[in-house]
């Protein structure tokens, strides 16, 4: 696993390496971290894919641990991010960039390494996937990582979270019927199929993904979506 721990105050960051030191020795796994003092500092190293999980502390001068968040998720939808905070005031927040927890400080070692037991237990688990055919072969798509699916001058663009976008010449009805028999999944559009997972807002006439895709919803279904969406938000069907 690679651990990016981002907190200006040097005492907490060499106590949350100290932890996570003891962890990878504990329980003999492969386990590497980098530590930064400023959200700029992280931002400028930063790629997509660098790290699975990134610990950031809310409170820095000159860039927060949310706009800090928020740069990162421009580039990397997947990566975890854990905010470290002394109050539980920015909870909100998190959720506008899919934070994965927050651990109170002061730190305890004992949330460490729950935190990473879990997030190491939920790692191991192989996502569902669908195969689609290209003039290379099939690839294999996580469902939990796309996006949404466009077409567009006639081929079927498959939109994941981190930017990548596969092409392939097909009709939508060919994959419609199986990716709506998923409860993540709506279609708004003749022309698109989205997954609600991915969605950041609904506006009064797209959804916004948090990737910052803005995807129109036909006037004709729109009704129809909104009430799609807050129930499947209220009844908790994506966790």
């Amino acid at each position: 696993m690679r651990i990016a721990i981002c907190d200006d105050n040097s005492a907490e960051l060499e106590w949350l390496s100290q932890c996570l030191d003891a962890y990878r020795v504990e329980n003999s796994t492969s386990l590497h971290y980098h530590t930064f003092r400023s959200g700029g500092e992280l931002c400028t190293d930063y790629h997509c894919g660098a790290y699975d999980l990134v610990f950031l502390d809310i409170l820095m001068p000159h860039m927060n641990g949310i706009e800090t968040a928020r740069n990162i998720r421009r580039i990397d939808a997947d990566v975890k991010l854990v905010f470290l905070t002394s109050s539980p005031e920015f909870a909100l927040d998190g959720y506008s960039v899919k934070a994965r927890d927050y651990i109170l400080k002061p730190v305890l070692r004992e949330r460490v390494f729950q935190l990473l037991d879990d997030i190491i237990s939920e790692s191991v688990n192989v996502p569902e996937c669908f195969s689609i055919k290209t003039p290379t072969g099939l690839i294999r798509i996580p469902y939990d990582k796309l996006c949404f699916v466009e077409v567009l001058q006639k081929k079927l663009h498959f939109h994941m979270a981190d930017g990548i976008v596969r092409i392939i010449n097909a009709p939508l009805n060919e994959y419609e019927a199986f990716l709506l028999s998923r409860p993540e999944f709506i279609k708004v559009h003749r022309s698109y199929i989205v997954n609600l997972d991915q969605v950041s807002e609904l506006t009064s006439s797209d959804f916004v993904t948090y990737s910052g895709h803005q995807i129109p919803v036909s006037r004709l279904l729109y009704q129809d979506v909104r009430k799609a969406y807050m129930e499947y938000l209220f009844e908790g069907i994506g966790g």
